[in-house]
């Protein structure tokens, strides 16, 4: 669903990051407050040894004057012994320095990178409802930020702080060339401010051309994983279709790979044009200074000054060029983080939310109207039902009548677009969401697979008691797994994966288990009535991956779990929702029919059609 108009105005600031000076200046301070509250004291040693860094190259130029003149001049040796032991003491800074802002900048990536991505994911972990998850914009933003929290902030960082030490050699060597030539110094800070100007406009470009092929790498990967996975390895083999993934995959490879080249063309070209115009300054430079000691107007010391404060500025200023840019798109990828980050609830949340009290009333749809964007249709279409506390309800329909969706509606993943959803007379929008869901335990059509030991898969259903191994047990039970798990290597401590260990552990069972996808699914059911007491227990689907024995253990078992709760089920088996209380059929995004089992059969409606579509089928009629 469309989030606020400040939502909208974040996520479009965040598709032309950095546009602004402002915008950068505010990334880099975002970026600077960062690494000083993740490692305030390595961050100030980082900018300390910087500063000193940059000194070195110029005092080591000046230092080496100064011992050549005087030992030109025959000065006194106690003078010379001085220079020499300054020129030993700056070379064993420049040995140690290096190592210390590396091994300090390495310190602040790590602390930074780890607060950032701690950040990012309690944003998008905050984001109550689903939709934006459903934003293809939304997701390759965060792929961008996912990649910036973890290298981002250190490349900033690095950046800003080689950009810092690069400026005092540059004024130092400018102050050396102004002293020595007033002519060429100017001439080299503009070859330098045209090469930092090429660095910046080649990281803005680079940075939206890594937006612009973020869909093809989703795409790319989509199919690298088709073409590597266990779950589509039967199909493809038995259609022959690895060929047509495989090309597919390259294609995508081959369009990310053309907009790369054009930009690396781009940099390659404008890097051969400005490195011509600095090594004609550098052998203007050297005739001239040849000239002056040619003629006696300057010292042995002051032409080595002058050649290492040529050859220092150029590559200085390079660097320099080099290491804003390499800020600038990092700082731009890091507006992404930014973006996500500050981006708001996808839901509308109440200004005093009232904690959800137990159900007593019921759950009520008041003319529920939905749609998943307003360029979709209509999926409901002004819903009118009742789910009495302590009753069950049947949804039934055909594909794509609405079921799912009235679900999602009813855990708050998404808001009605019209209409209105009451928990015993509460609209569900006022009401604190964490406890609304505390409230309701759900087992999804598309439940998750997650790779943990078997107790983890059944206690995430409530972890505030997944380590009582009571309780998982009983769960087990309730969904019909026991006995399967206590034949598993290590029963209920069983790892259910084979992706954490090495090739040579694979091939032992004891080192994680792959269940089939009944024993999956029963895990998943597992997970859901772990919960304790809930009011609401929805059940989408609950059996579809069983076979007709285990479907009527586990709703004979579910009947039992499901006595004096108010229940939601849903299923395409007619025969699994017959004892339902009220059994409702959606049909063209309305309730067109309700009533228990005998009536709608009685009615002879949409029901009556469905039920004996499958009866038929079951008999083997004409």
């Amino acid at each position: 669903m469309p989030g606020t108009d400040g939502e909208k105005n974040a996520l479009e600031r965040g598709r032309r990051p950095g546009r602004t000076l402002a915008t950068s200046l505010t990334a880099v301070r975002a970026v600077i407050a960062l690494a000083a509250r993740a490692a305030p004291w390595q961050t100030a040693g980082c900018v300390l040894a910087s500063l000193v860094s940059g000194i070195i190259p110029v005092a080591t130029a000046w230092l080496t004057k100064l011992l050549l003149d005087r030992l030109v001049g025959h000065a006194p040796m106690s003078s010379i012994v001085a220079l020499a032991a300054s020129l030993g003491a700056v070379g064993a800074a420049t040995l140690v320095l290096p190592r210390l802002i590396r091994f300090l900048t390495a310190e602040v990536e790590r602390e930074a990178g780890l607060l950032a991505r701690e950040r990012l994911y309690t944003a998008v972990g905050d984001l109550p409802g689903l939709s934006r998850f459903e934003d293809p914009d939304f997701l390759d933003r965060l792929r961008l930020a996912q990649n910036a929290c973890g290298t981002g902030p250190g490349q900033v960082l690095n950046g800003l702080l080689g950009g810092m030490r690069s400026l005092v050699t540059v004024v130092g060597f400018a102050g050396a060339l102004v002293s020595l030539t007033p002519l060429l110094a100017p001439l080299l800070l503009l070859s330098g401010i045209l090469t930092l100007v090429m660095e910046l406009s080649l990281a803005r470009r680079r940075t939206a051309m890594m937006l612009r092929i973020g869909p093809m790498e989703r795409r790319e990967i989509f199919y690298s994983d088709l073409l590597s996975t266990v779950e589509a390895a039967k199909e493809i083999r038995l259609f022959n279709i690895g060929g047509l993934l495989r090309e597919r995959m390259l294609r995508e490879r081959r369009h990310a790979n053309s907009a790369r080249r054009a930009v690396d063309l781009r940099e390659l070209t404008g890097h051969g044009a400005l490195g011509l115009v600095a090594a004609a300054l550098a052998a203007a430079g050297t005739l001239w200074a040849a000239y002056q000691v040619h003629e006696g107007l300057m010292t042995v010391g002051g032409v080595v000054v002058f050649v290492t404060a040529i050859g220092n500025t150029q590559s200085t200023l390079g660097s320099l060029a080099e290491q804003v840019a390499h800020s600038q798109e990092a700082v731009l990828l890091f507006e992404h983080y930014r973006t996500i980050t500050a981006t708001g609830s996808d839901l509308p949340v109440a200004d005093d939310p009232r904690p959800a009290a137990g159900l007593s009333g019921g759950i009520e749809f008041q003319d529920v109207w939905f749609r998943y964007s307003d360029d979709h249709p209509w999926v409901l279409k002004g819903v009118d039902l009742r789910i009495p506390a302590g009753s069950s309800m049947a949804l039934v329909g055909l594909n794509g009548a609405g079921k799912s969706t009235l679900v999602k509606l009813l855990c708050r993943f998404y808001d009605p677009g019209k209409g209105r959803i009451l928990w015993d007379g509460v609209d569900i929008r006022d009401i604190d969401l964490e406890s609304l869901r505390k409230r309701i335990s759900t087992v999804f059509q598309d439940y998750m697979q997650y790779d943990m030991t078997v107790a983890e898969n059944i206690g995430l259903g409530d972890i505030s008691a997944m380590d009582d191994p009571r309780r998982v047990r009983k769960a087990a039970e309730r969904a019909g797994v026991d006995r399967a798990v206590e034949e598993l290597p290590h029963g209920y401590q069983t790892l259910l994966s084979r992706l954490f260990f090495m090739e040579s552990e694979k091939e032992s069972a004891e080192h994680g288990v792959i269940l089939s996808g009944g024993q999956w699914q029963r895990l998943a059911l597992a997970r859901a009535v772990f919960r304790d007491g809930p009011d609401l227990v929805i059940l989408d689907e609950p059996s579809s991956g069983l076979d007709a024995e285990a479907e009527h253990e586990i709703h004979r078992s579910l009947r039992r779990y499901r006595r004096g709760r108010t229940s939601l089920l849903i299923s395409h088996r007619l025969g699994a929702v017959r004892d339902a209380d009220t059994i409702v059929v959606l049909a063209g995004g309305k309730a067109i029919e309700e009533g228990s089992h005998e009536e709608l059969i009685a009615a002879d409606g949409e029901y009556a059609r469905l039920f004996n579509l499958q009866a038929t089928s079951y008999r083997g009629d004409a």
